[in-house]
């Protein structure tokens, strides 16, 4: 295998959806958040591990939908793959609300990305989790 294979990704067992989210990811966070930017947030995963992902929502002034999901994962391909394309899902068409967010499965993230290596399904079972925790911050701050 060559380098050039290695760096683009066609020697790859994925999805073209998973290469395009893993060398282009959506709503990636590349610096800490400012104190107060974000609504809420949520992390999961451990270092031990392998894959930790990090995930900070901005929520509607109505308290009602997701405006905007930033993340950081620190994983592999199919890891960060899945926390861009779970960002992805919640801030398309005007941002879901906090309602269906939660509703937002792994194997939805799965679908949309043209599937995973069954080894590596965990990696959108992360992504979900991160950000039901950061829609369950944001509901303790707001009650």
């Amino acid at each position: 295998m060559t380098l050039k294979m290695l760096q683009d990704g066609s020697n790859w067992m994925y999805s073209n959806v998973v290469k395009e989210h893993f060398f282009h990811p959506q709503n990636l966070l590349e610096k800490a958040p400012k104190k107060g930017e974000f609504d809420g947030f949520g992390e999961v995963g451990s270092p031990a591990c392998g894959d930790v992902m990090r995930v900070w929502i901005k929520v509607s002034p109505d308290g009602k939908k997701i405006k905007e999901c930033k993340w950081q994962t620190f994983g592999c391909a199919s890891a960060i793959a899945a926390t861009s394309m779970m960002s992805v899902i919640v801030t398309e068409k005007g941002g879901m609300t906090l309602e269906k967010a939660l509703k937002v499965t792994p194997q939805m993230i799965t679908d949309r990305l043209g599937g995973l290596p069954t080894r590596k399904i965990h990696c959108s079972v992360l992504g979900d989790q991160a950000l039901q925790k950061a829609i369950g911050e944001f509901r303790s701050k707001k009650d």
